[in-house]
C-alpha cells in the first residue's frame, strides 16, 4: 500500500493552495492513501473523502507559519509506522525534511518562489544546501527558477509547471464597477502585499489618468497593504478610476468583464493568475520579475513585459496595448496553442512519476 503524506502547515487562499487542490484530485487515483498534515483550518467536504487531514487548528497554533510548522512536525511524528511511505513538501522544507528522517520517509520538496528573496546570506546558503541535499528529489516551477537555484546551491532540481484546471462550465459574473462604461476596463487579481507592487501599478494609472486616457481598474484580492493602497488611491485622487473589490473564491470567473490584465509583481514562483488569463483570452501585460512571467508569457510572445518596478514603462506599454489592439489578438492565439503545458493532467503524472520512482528505489 502505497502512502503519500503531504506537509502543508499553512493553507490559505492563493495560486500555491491552488495547485495543491488540484494535485491532490489526481494523487487520489493513483494512492491508497494520503495523509495532509496541516495546521490550518480546512473545509474536509470540499476535498475528496480519501484524504485524511491530521490537524492541530487552535488559537495556539495559528500565530505564524514557523508555529504551524513546529506543530506538523510534533504531528507527523505519529506516521512513523506506515510503511511505503513518502513525503511531498509544499512548505517550510526544513522541518518536514528533518521530519523525514525521524520517521523514515523518503521525501520530495517543492519550492514555490525564487531563491532570491531568502538565500540572501553565506550562512542561509550553507543551511539550505545542507538541508535540501538530505531531500531526494527537489521539485520547482519554472526553468528560470531552475537556473538560479543551481546557481546558488549546485542542486539538481526538476521543473514541473504549475497545473491548470478549470471547470468546463464556468459561471461568468460582471464587474459592478464596470458597468455600462465602454473605455479600457483592467483588471489586476493578486494578494495586496508588497511583493505584488500595487503601488507602481497605481502609479502608472495616475499618469494615464493626467494625459486623459479614460479607463477603471479593479483590483480584486486582501492583504496586509489594503489601507495603504486605499490610501495611494485617494492620494493621487484616482477613487473613480480604481476600486478594490476585496477576495473573490473563484475570481477567475470575473476575467471575461476585462479589455487587459495587468500584473505588477517584484518576483514570483510561476503566477497562475497569467495562466488563468490566458485561458480566457484576455491580453496580458506583466512585470519581467523573476520568475515566471517570462516563461508562461514566452518570451513576450504570449503577452507584453515591462520593466518591474517601472511605472512609466507599464504606462506606455498599457497605451501601446490602446492603440495595438489587433497586434495583441495575435498573442492572445499563441498563448491559447501553448496553454497544454499547463494540463493538470499532464502535471499530475509527471508528479507521480517522480514520488512513484522514489518509492520503488
Amino acid at each position: 500500500m502505497k502512502t503519500l503524506i503531504i506537509f502543508f502547515p499553512s493553507i490559505e487562499s492563493g495560486g500555491v493552495e491552488k495547485n495543491f487542490y488540484y494535485l491532490l484530485s489526481y494523487f487520489c487515483k493513483k494512492f491508497s492513501k494520503i495523509i495532509v498534515i496541516t495546521s490550518s483550518k480546512v473545509n474536509k467536504n470540499s476535498y475528496p473523502n480519501k484524504i485524511h487531514f491530521l490537524s492541530l487548528n487552535s488559537i495556539l497554533f495559528n500565530k505564524g507559519r514557523t508555529i504551524k510548522s513546529i506543530a506538523c512536525f510534533f504531528l507527523g511524528l505519529s506516521l512513523y509506522s506506515n510503511k511505503r511511505k513518502i513525503i511531498l513538501s509544499f512548505q517550510s522544507n526544513i522541518y518536514s525534511i528533518i521530519l523525514s528522517k525521524i520517521i523514515n520517509s523518503k521525501i520530495i520538496i517543492r519550492l514555490n518562489t525564487s531563491p532570491d528573496k531568502y538565500i540572501n546570506t553565506p550562512l542561509k546558503k550553507l543551511i539550505f544546501k545542507f538541508f535540501y541535499n538530505l531531500s531526494d528529489g527537489i521539485i520547482v516551477n519554472s526553468f528560470e527558477f531552475q537556473k538560479k537555484l543551481k546557481k546558488i546551491t549546485k542542486l539538481n532540481p526538476q521543473v514541473i509547471y504549475n497545473p491548470i484546471a478549470l471547470p468546463n462550465k464556468i459561471n461568468k459574473k460582471k464587474i459592478n464597477f464596470f458597468k455600462k462604461f465602454n473605455n479600457l476596463k483592467i483588471l489586476s487579481i493578486g494578494r495586496l502585499t508588497d511583493q505584488k507592487d500595487h503601488s507602481t501599478l497605481i502609479k502608472s494609472l495616475n499618469l494615464l489618468k493626467n494625459e486623459g486616457f479614460k479607463f477603471k481598474s479593479y483590483l480584486i484580492g486582501r492583504g496586509y497593504n489594503y489601507s495603504k493602497i486605499l490610501s495611494e488611491i485617494k492620494n493621487y485622487s484616482l477613487d473613480d478610476y480604481i476600486k478594490l473589490g476585496g477576495y473573490k473564491k473563484k475570481a477567475y470567473q470575473f476575467m471575461n468583464d476585462a479589455d487587459l490584465f495587468v500584473l505588477t509583481s517584484k518576483y514570483e514562483g510561476l503566477p497562475n493568475v497569467l495562466i488563468e488569463a490566458q485561458y480566457f483570452g484576455i491580453p496580458i501585460i506583466s512585470s519581467d520579475c523573476p520568475s515566471g512571467p517570462k516563461e508562461i508569457l514566452i518570451n513576450g510572445r504570449a503577452g507584453i513585459l515591462f520593466k518591474t518596478g517601472n511605472y512609466h514603462d507599464l504606462k506606455n506599454k498599457i497605451k501601446f496595448f490602446v492603440r495595438n489592439k489587433k497586434f495583441f489578438s495575435r498573442k492572445i492565439k499563441f498563448a491559447k496553442k501553448n496553454l497544454f503545458r499547463f494540463s493538470n493532467k499532464i502535471i499530475g503524472e509527471k508528479y507521480y512519476r517522480l514520488l512513484d520512482k522514489q518509492l520503488n528505489e
